[in-house]
């Protein structure tokens, strides 16, 4: 999905960033499997951009995007920080992966805007969609903090070339207990 330019105030906000590309990935030989490469189709949800409405919070119309399947609001902090996800997918390779409880997986990479240390989380899922090629969908980015409280404790890590192998040979990843 190739996202439509958002309008607020008479400034645009370029989303060309999120729009989809393809990404080689080469998977190092680890323990017993060989080195493989890997072709993805990256895509992006609005979520990586956009966030439901805080309980108590009154939004203004403008400030509503409209995706093909649902209407949320515009975050500008969700918008800076999505410019840097084409460059964390590229380093996928070298950092650690989570399992959720809903089957897809997460990684965090560690923000330092003014001195602060803030967790950008990014959960994604991968799986085959023909011919050799897999999908890797970006389907949320957002910054840990009081809004957005962690419903799991982190549990062991899993490198993204074993979700990879794995989503590729049809093999379930189970969380840790």
């Amino acid at each position: 999905m190739k996202w439509r330019k958002f309008s607020y105030e008479g400034h645009e906000y370029d989303l060309s960033h999120l729009h989809p590309f393809v990404w080689h990935f080469d998977a190092p030989k680890k323990h017993k499997y060989p080195a493989r490469k890997y072709r993805f189709n990256v895509t992006f949800s609005m979520h990586c951009f956009t966030r439901e409405p805080l309980r108590t919070e009154k939004v203004d119309p403008a400030l509503l995007y409209h995706g093909p399947k649902e209407i949320r609001t515009f975050c500008f902090e969700r918008y800076d920080l999505s410019t840097q996800l084409p460059s964390i997918i590229q380093r996928l390779g070298d950092k650690s992966c989570w399992h959720t409880h809903h089957g897809n997986f997460f990684t965090v990479e560690l923000q330092d805007p003014e001195g602060q240390k803030n967790e950008y989380e990014v959960y994604f899922d991968v799986f085959r969609s023909g011919r050799g090629w897999m999908t890797l969908i970006i389907q949320s980015a957002y910054i840990r903090d009081e809004r957005y409280e962690t419903a799991q404790p982190r549990k062991r890590s899993v490198g993204f070339g074993v979700i990879a192998r794995a989503r590729q040979e049809n093999k379930e990843l189970r969380p840790p207990p």
